[in-house]
């Protein structure tokens, strides 16, 4: 029979790579304190949060957070598009989680090795801006199969970031 293993006992290997978040204007408590959770469970470096009067600590995200906004290193800018600038001049790649007109499937792009990315995720109710989508590389999507053509910011970042980082680890 097996028996539950919790984060003191697991031997999961830790590794951090070369990925950064970018949320366009995300704003639910909820959703920021799992892509703390998220960025922390696949090893992400840092994570910026964009737009005008974003609360980022709050006690919601706190409880969803468990404390993994202590451990993921983390910035509030009001311009994304400074962000943007700064992570390309850094040398990242710059992309777009959203479906579009161009959109590939984020199993489609082929990430390379060291490709240091930068992953623009889109508010909650209307995605990441037009304006910002001009700015990137690719956009990439998840392929869905039901009458629905989006899902939760948190989970479809933790899709994307599995994909991503099993890419990588290649």
């Amino acid at each position: 029979m097996s028996e539950q293993l919790h984060h003191n006992n697991t031997t999961f290997i830790k590794k951090k790579f070369p990925i950064t978040l970018i949320c366009d204007r995300v704003n639910s408590p909820a959703n920021i304190g799992s892509l703390f959770r998220i960025a922390d469970s696949f090893g992400i470096e840092q994570i910026y949060f964009c737009g005008e009067n974003i609360s980022v600590i709050s006690k919601r995200m706190q409880r969803t957070a468990r404390s993994t906004h202590e451990i993921i290193s983390y910035h509030q800018t009001e311009d994304i598009k400074d962000a943007i600038k700064q992570l390309r001049s850094n040398g990242y790649t710059i992309l777009a989680l959203e479906i579009t007109d161009t959109s590939i499937p984020v199993y489609n792009y082929k990430y390379k090795k060291d490709e240091k990315i930068a992953l623009i995720i889109g508010e909650e109710n209307f995605g990441v801006s037009k304006e910002i989508l001009e700015l990137v590389k690719q956009t990439i999507h998840i392929n869905m199969y039901g009458n629905n053509s989006s899902m939760n910011v948190a989970t479809a970042t933790g899709i994307a970031l599995y994909e991503i980082t099993k890419q990588c680890r290649s």
